[in-house]
């Protein structure tokens, strides 16, 4: 632990190493915008300090003494440490470069973010990204991380908030299972269907739906579940039945006609649902590498969430 006193005496070793490149009072006075006589006190502080005589003075001349010398040494190398840890933050904050950390929950990290950070990382060679899947809510401070997307109606009040577009569930089949088994016309008539769900706790075999007024929680059944949207979806697309998902999960597939909506008209609720959030710490000093990051979700990730949330 740093000594308080030792802290108080840093500005007026600073001072002292003017005072020795300038060999006199006036000329670090003038360059340290006080007077002469103000800098002479300070130096007659720091040699009481210190228990030690730093300068012979005389009315001609300013000799640095023996152990002034080697306070002198020691104290250049703080000085230059100094400048190291601040050419080092302006690096930090000018520079593209360094490491990222982002958090995501994992539907979106596989099916959204993935694509982007491979051209992100080819764009900007000196900046590495740490990817992190996580789908509850995680404390960006405690676990250094710089930037964290959320699926959620209740983004954190704490951090800086960037909403990219709405999400919403959707259910979808393969057509083949349709055309072997129909189509439900209501939430209802999911009991009679095979149905693939998360299984990671008691409440994913009880789906929610709300149309106008009307509220209907059905508990489905099915051979399959897993806790990973993307094998999910190839389950689906394997006809193993109706499976739940964001719609940015299964946009590409409903484009190419891989899998139908199911029950288009209907809303799903559950915990994950509401926008797609990007949060970060608030700071002035902002590193150019996150800047850079942020700006580039902003130009081409957000327009394809726009396109998913369209559909």
């Amino acid at each position: 632990m740093i000594h308080p006193k030792l802290i108080a005496l840093l500005p007026d070793l600073a001072s002292f190493i003017i005072v020795v490149e300038e060999k006199s009072f006036t000329g670090a006075a003038n360059q340290l915008g006080v007077t002469p006589s103000a800098l002479s006190k300070l130096i007659t502080r720091l040699e009481h300090a210190l228990a030690v005589k730093l300068f012979e003075r005389s009315t001609r001349k300013l000799v640095i003494t023996q152990a002034g010398e080697k306070i002198y040494d020691q104290c250049l190398v703080m000085v230059n440490a100094a400048k190291q840890a601040v050419e080092l933050s302006r690096r930090d904050h000018d520079e593209l470069a360094g490491a990222l950390t982002i958090a995501a929950p994992e539907a979106f990290l596989y099916s959204v973010l993935q694509p982007f950070v491979w051209p992100f990382l080819q764009q900007h060679p000196n900046i590495e990204i740490k990817l992190r899947a996580a789908d509850g809510n995680i404390d960006l401070l405690s676990n250094n991380i710089d930037l964290a997307f959320r699926l959620t109606d209740k983004p954190d009040e704490n951090l800086v908030l960037k909403e990219l577009c709405k999400t919403n569930l959707v259910l979808c089949a393969s057509p083949n299972y349709i055309a072997q088994r129909g189509m439900p016309n209501h939430p209802t008539q999911l009991t009679q269907h095979d149905c693939l769900y998360l299984a990671e706790n008691s409440n994913d075999y009880r789906w929610q739906f709300v149309k106008n007024e009307e509220i209907h929680t059905v508990a489905i059944t099915g051979r399959y579940a897993v806790n990973h949207s993307q094998m999910r979806l190839n389950g689906v697309k394997h006809d193993l039945g109706i499976g739940i998902f964001h719609d940015f999960v299964v946009q590409d597939s409903l484009a190419a006609n891989e899998v139908v909506q199911v029950l288009p008209e209907w809303m799903i609720k559950s915990n994950y649902h509401g926008a797609v959030a990007m949060q970060y710490p608030q700071t002035q000093h902002m590193p150019a590498r996150l800047r850079a990051f942020i700006d580039y979700v902003l130009r081409y990730v957000q327009p394809k969430l726009l396109g998913a949330a369209s559909h």
